[in-house]
């Protein structure tokens, strides 16, 4: 159990077993409603808390309920594990509303396992090794932000997908940086300054998509602009202060394409998101970095080694992904049998 500054006890999810008895507090993720075989309505959502997440049905519901039900992004639930298709899933018998406090979301919310303030610090002595005087120029006038980098520190990089959980935003640009900075010198035609600022800025713009205080859900700018144009917008910004603090030079137009260029096209495709296609060695490169780190994260969360049990080989399908994960370790001494 996870014990709040105040001395009470919450009921952590990667505790529940099947048969468990829950009434608490769980942020909800994804909730919906949707048909039954039968065509009546059923509430449907993922509970989560710091410690994991499992699936949560309530079989009965009027459907004019749910906005209330999901008003705050928190819900007070009362229920009982059971296992559904070699799962544990969450039989809920009631739920409402709930209004966490500060202490709520300490325990509600996964966090990164990292120390934040040592990340953000190796994140930005890896950015001050950048060359170009230009390049350098922006990258400080994104660094000295200091309540843009806040946001940038404690913010998710998405809802449920890939590094969901406060500072996963920028524990997943950190991770990028890294391994572009071990692989570069493998690609010398590359230039590197262009990568380490595409890859710091890619999904910068998320900060101010996502929110997180109510469980993580998109904002206004994040439903009505997305991080993606955001991030060219702030980019703007950022290029007029960088000119200002290099005494009015200017920023070649090239150079300046080039940067918009890669947070444009990160996402790889048109149907993904991108309003363009990668067309720069640059831009392809931190593209498929960018995939790569995600959808490994996204296997490694849905493989939950740790959490492994008997009857438990594959994972749902990962939609994301196109397939179920494998769970088990084939070096294991651990036999996991295949569910049927």
């Amino acid at each position: 159990m996870s014990k709040y500054a105040d001395g009470r006890y919450h009921l952590d999810i990667s505790e529940m077993t099947a048969g468990t008895r829950v009434d608490g507090a769980y942020s909800l993720v994804n909730p919906q409603v949707a048909p039954k075989r039968d065509g009546s309505p059923y509430f449907k959502c993922l509970v989560r808390d710091a410690t994991g997440q499992i699936p949560g049905r309530l079989w009965s519901i009027d459907p004019a309920a749910a906005g209330e039900i999901t008003r705050t992004g928190y819900a007070w639930i009362s229920g009982c594990t059971e296992t559904y298709k070699d799962q544990i899933q969450l039989k809920i018998e009631e739920i409402k509303a709930y209004e966490p406090d500060d202490q709520d979301l300490a325990v509600l919310l996964p966090h990164t396992r990292f120390d934040v303030e040592e990340m953000f610090t190796e994140l930005v002595t890896l950015m001050r090794t950048v060359r170009d005087p230009m390049v350098r120029a922006i990258v400080d006038a994104y660094t000295e932000d200091e309540p843009l980098m806040r946001r940038f520190r404690q913010a998710p990089a998405a809802v449920s997908l890939h590094h969901a959980f406060i500072g996963g935003l920028l524990e997943h640009t950190l991770q990028l940086l890294k391994i572009a900075d071990a692989i570069l010198p493998l690609y010398p035609d590359i230039n590197r300054d262009l990568v380490l600022l595409g890859l710091f800025l890619h999904d910068l713009g998320k900060g101010y998509e996502l929110q997180w205080q109510k469980g993580f859900d998109y904002t206004l700018t994040g439903n009505l602009v997305g991080h993606i144009v955001f991030g060219v917008q702030l980019l703007g910004v950022k290029i007029r202060a960088a000119e200002q603090a290099l005494g009015g030079e200017r920023i070649s137009l090239p150079l300046r394409h080039c940067i918009e260029h890669i947070v444009l096209s990160h996402h790889g495709k048109r149907e993904f998101g991108s309003p363009v296609v990668p067309s720069t060695p640059e831009a392809i490169f931190v593209s498929q970095l960018d995939n790569l780190d995600a959808k490994t994260a996204m296997a490694i969360a849905a493989a939950d080694r740790a959490h492994l049990k008997p009857g438990q080989a594959f994972s749902d399908k990962i939609w994301a992904l196109e397939t179920s994960i494998y769970r088990p370790d084939p070096t294991s001494t651990e036999p996991v049998s295949p569910s049927s």
